[in-house]
């Protein structure tokens, strides 16, 4: 007889499992937030614009919304071990061949391909952690696998920003595809062979589609998150234009922000495990106040840093959705992973899209904080939304 779940020894070091699973997400940031830095240097080697080479950023994106749902699906009632070993497989060939592309339009299709098991690896992994998690814990396990996509953004990609600069942007892909064969061998030596918790349905899973609370949840995501895009883009330009800095102090305000990032995903995971809800509510009530901070503390550094602290915590609301839409849809694990990705990946186009637009209109690059915190109230519209329904509805009241 297979083991399931519920028959994992205790001694199973699931502190192990999560780093290995962390580390698959560490790989993710890298491989997407590098690649924005890389775009001039990108240029310099093929001869284009940095608008034309960021169309591989868009490819990577179009990747994530396109590979989300079609592979989380497909690899719903596998292990999830050997659903996560063909996404390492998938990352580690995509980024080794954007390394070697010979043109930017090799680029561009071997970067749609790298996106295809972002948002499959990330839903895999949050499932295996929410499956091992001890009750009342689940919250706090995922958000240690969100935990290496926000060391990605302290440690990772100022690395290789260097790297690129001072050898070639190819490395930091190569390094990121060497990374992906690491984390390969380690998931098949450390995470257990494991029967899924709960076997996928695909008639379940579409049906989490006709639930309008998934929806009003996702719309937290999808307008509110944009709101934390919208700022992190334009954090250069606000210190070359507005704080009138020397250029090494992006590198600092950027590992400000993925220190902000790391330390929001742990406490706001904690906080999760006693109240989704409530906490969300409170994160973004925050998020508000520190997007309306933005724009006077930019014309001090120091003040821009803390500011900047804090709207990177904000980024831990990822588990606190992830959390909610995993008690509103238990039937509906799989897709609620893909829709998690896409919903996030369609607030990283609006984010800057709108920054972009008030910018283009004649606005200074750090009153793009007023942007955000229209976006982020537009979440808090939702999250309001969300939080009737979640009253309202008595089988569902019960959701913390």
């Amino acid at each position: 007889m297979k083991p399931d779940v519920t028959s994992i020894p205790n001694q199973l070091n699931k502190t192990a499992i999560l780093i290995v699973l962390a580390l698959g997400t560490f790989i993710l940031g890298l491989s997407e937030f590098s690649m924005m830095p890389m775009l001039p240097l990108i240029s310099e080697t093929f001869g284009t614009t940095p608008s034309q080479s960021g169309y591989a950023i868009s490819a990577y994106a179009i990747g994530v919304v396109v590979g989300a749902p079609v592979l989380m699906l497909t690899t719903a009632n596998m292990r999830k071990r050997k659903a996560l070993l063909i996404f390492l497989s998938l990352m580690c060939v995509s980024n080794g061949l954007s390394a070697l592309a010979t043109s930017l339009e090799q680029l561009i299709i071997f970067r749609f391909l790298s996106g295809l098991p972002h948002g499959a690896y990330f839903g895999a992994a949050i499932l295996l952690a929410s499956d091992i998690a001890p009750q009342g814990k689940r919250a706090s396990f995922m958000s240690k696998v969100f935990m290496g996509l926000t060391i990605a953004t302290i440690v990772g990609v100022p690395v290789v920003t260097l790297v690129g600069q001072n050898l070639s942007w190819r490395y930091c892909l190569a390094g990121a595809a060497a990374i992906a064969f690491v984390a390969f061998i380690l998931v098949y030596k450390v995470v257990p062979n494991i029967d899924n918790a709960k076997p996928s349905n695909l008639l379940n899973e579409f049906g989490v589609l006709k639930n309008k609370l998934v929806w009003s949840i996702l719309g937290i995501v999808i307008i509110g998150f944009g709101g934390v895009f919208c700022i992190y883009t334009y954090i250069a330009d606000t210190i070359l234009d507005v704080t009138n800095t020397a250029p090494y102090t992006i590198s600092v305000a950027m590992v400000m922000f993925g220190i902000g990032c790391t330390l929001g995903n742990y406490v706001l995971g904690k906080a999760a495990d006693k109240s989704a809800i409530k906490t969300t509510g409170f994160a973004l009530v925050c998020t508000i106040i520190f997007a309306f901070a933005y724009v006077t503390a930019s014309y001090n550094i120091w003040v821009l840093y803390a500011v900047i602290f804090f709207i990177g915590c904000s980024v831990g609301l990822a588990t606190l959705i992830q959390s909610l839409l995993m008690d509103v849809a238990p039937e509906g694990h799989a897709m609620i992973g893909a829709l998690v990705q896409c919903a996030f990946n369609t607030a990283n186009a609006i984010g800057p899209w709108v920054g972009g637009i008030a910018i283009a209109k004649g606005a200074a690059p750090n009153q793009t904080g007023y942007v955000a915190a229209a976006l982020f109230l537009g979440g808090l519209g939702m999250w309001l939304l969300s939080y009737l329904q979640l009253n309202k509805s008595p089988n569902l009241n019960t959701v913390n």
